[in-house]
């Protein structure tokens, strides 16, 4: 979890003297894709110096800032998140009952997985669902992307269920990653409908690469 923290210490933008504002990254860290998408969020995703093979890790940030900082490994498992608004962590349980596999999604369309996670701020959390290839493929901003339907339920140590959701994301088999759309999340307070599909995919060097500001669907009241 130092990187999230280190990255939280460093939400504060870079401002380049002929250019807006960057995102920095701890040291030994090293980015190779920017992600604008469509609901006021930048992603970046970057690798670093002593982690597993295969790991790889994601900063999120809206117009406020820093929001989540994640890291998974070569199968998407969500080896550890640390969620800036509510402070928690979750760091993944070691021998998960139906690990997530996104070998399994890619060779056979459907992946199922029942796995816990820990926090000390908000105790055990466990997460049952599905993944599923749709077949369709959709390109976006140059880069071709699998859709999936999802659905999954979070229920607490109790066994309580505290939040649901389905709905489409994507994945890449190229960088084995998810990558979010549209969905319906269903609380005991109500649903409401999300979307942050992706809209722009930017690359080392290129105008907005590290960009700390989201472009699209920004300046409407957050609640």
């Amino acid at each position: 979890m130092r990187v999230a923290l280190a990255l939280v210490a460093l939400a504060a933008p870079a401002v380049a003297q002929d250019g807006p504002a960057t995102f920095s990254l701890p040291g030994g860290c090293d980015a190779y894709l920017t992600i604008q998408s469509e609901s006021c969020q930048v992603d970046h995703h970057f690798t670093c110096e002593g982690d597993p093979e295969g790991h790889q890790r994601r900063v999120s940030l809206d117009e406020r800032g820093v929001t989540y900082v994640g890291e998974i490994d070569r199968e998407t498992q969500w080896i550890s998140s640390f969620h800036v608004m509510s402070g928690h962590r979750e760091a993944l349980e070691s021998n998960p009952a139906e690990p997530a596999s996104l070998s399994d999604l890619i060779e056979s369309g459907v992946d199922d997985y029942d796995f816990r996670t820990f926090s000390d701020e908000i105790g055990t959390t466990r997460y049952v669902g599905q993944d599923t290839l749709t077949g369709r493929e959709i390109t976006i901003d140059g880069v071709t992307l699998a859709e999936t339907t999802y659905d999954i339920t979070a229920f607490d140590d109790a066994g309580n269920e505290v939040w649901s959701s389905k709905g489409n994301e994507f994945i890449s088999r190229n960088w084995r990653m998810f990558i979010a759309g549209t969905g319906t999340v269903t609380t005991p307070n109500g649903a409401f409908e999300q979307s942050n599909r992706p809209v722009e995919f930017i690359y080392p060097s290129e105008p907005g690469f590290l960009s700390s500001s989201p472009k699209h669907g920004c300046g409407v009241a957050i609640s």
